[in-house]
């Protein structure tokens, strides 16, 4: 039975471990007390993208280190905590085993309770970190590597997913045009730093689904492939500076349009987007711009908070918690994939 719910002074620690970064936070009420991020990127880039055993293999060495560093940036001592939270899924089953295995280790040490988080939910609830006047209901715009879903958020604990991708997710498109363009992993901020220097000149194609609120990547991605490998069979050099900015303009206006046409049939005037991509600037200006008109206002996390973090999952718990969810228990497992919808 959840005891915390109308807890004063309510203080969390998350542990995030869903891919490459291992991560944790302590946050009291909402707000960030201390927090530390050891991220694996050099690791990875090395191969062009996460390898899942090396990635959970670091976890594994990592995790005591960066735990004891957030509560020492938070002036508290374990005893302090009140609750565990930790990422249950989705991400890599190796990755997460090693974070749920170590907070119910330390939940049992401490005789603490255990909250398991969905890691896309702890992407939303970023935004009310920052933002603690965003109210419900407003479209949350949810894009990260393995993610794309446009959602109407009716309360902090309940979302309808209006669109989703019918193949690659936004972010995973990012990294393979990335990759072949032959820039180093992580594909997005490679992207996007490219194309300031570039003009949104090459045709790419928009796809059109039968849910006009559902997204299609792969037809994008592959257009990107083609164009690369017709130039490099006729001895042509392309410009990847136009080629990237022409990607990354057809890739986030496809969000947005689908953000703002979602706000305008249900009649919501704001937008919150969440996830990895979300750090995109390209995504913000283009968002905010084509907003501006219709009078809707766009939230948005800070950059750090976009990707992945544990300050997220703790602001995620808090929402739960408040809300009367109940706890996990020490048979909590993790999972790969999760429901946005069912699995809170």
């Amino acid at each position: 039975m959840n005891n915390l719910q109308n807890k004063e002074n309510l203080t969390i620690l998350a542990i995030e471990s869903s891919c490459d970064e291992t991560a944790c936070a302590i946050l009291r009420d909402g707000e960030i007390l201390g927090e530390c991020i050891s991220t694996q990127i050099e690791i990875h880039r090395l191969y062009g993208g996460v390898v899942p055993e090396i990635a959970s293999r670091n976890h594994v060495l990592s995790i005591d280190a960066v735990v004891k560093d957030a509560v020492n940036k938070a002036k508290i001592t374990l005893n302090d905590v009140d609750i565990i939270a930790v990422t249950k899924g989705a991400g890599l089953l190796g990755s997460l085993l090693v974070g749920v295995s170590y907070a119910k280790g330390l939940a049992f040490a401490l005789n603490k309770p255990i909250i398991g988080i969905n890691h896309i939910r702890g992407h939303i609830a970023a935004n009310y970190i920052e933002h603690p006047d965003l109210q419900t209901p407003y479209v949350g715009l949810i894009v990260s590597g393995g993610h794309s879903a446009v959602a109407l958020v009716k309360s902090k604990t309940h979302l309808e997913i209006k669109g989703t991708t019918a193949d690659d997710a936004c972010g995973e498109a990012f990294d393979k045009v990335a990759r072949v363009l032959g820039l180093p992993y992580p594909g997005g901020p490679e992207i996007e730093k490219l194309a300031k220097s570039g003009n949104p000149i090459i045709p790419m194609p928009h796809v059109k689904m039968k849910n006009p609120l559902d997204f299609s990547y792969s037809g994008l991605k592959t257009a990107v492939i083609n164009y690369v490998h017709n130039a490099e069979q006729k001895g042509v050099e392309i410009n990847k500076a136009d080629l990237a900015c022409s990607f990354q303009k057809a890739a986030v206006e496809m969000l947005a349009d689908h953000a703002i046409e979602l706000a305008l049939s249900e009649n919501i005037n704001i937008i919150a987007i969440a996830g990895g991509v979300a750090a995109n600037g390209a995504l913000r200006d283009t968002l905010t711009l084509k907003a501006a008109p219709h009078n809707i206002k766009v939230y948005y996390p800070s950059k750090r908070l976009c990707t992945d973090n544990a300050s997220m999952i703790a602001s995620e718990a808090y929402v739960q918690i408040r809300s009367g969810a109940e706890f996990s228990d020490l048979t909590l497992d993790a999972r790969a994939t999760l429901s946005l919808v069912t699995d809170c």
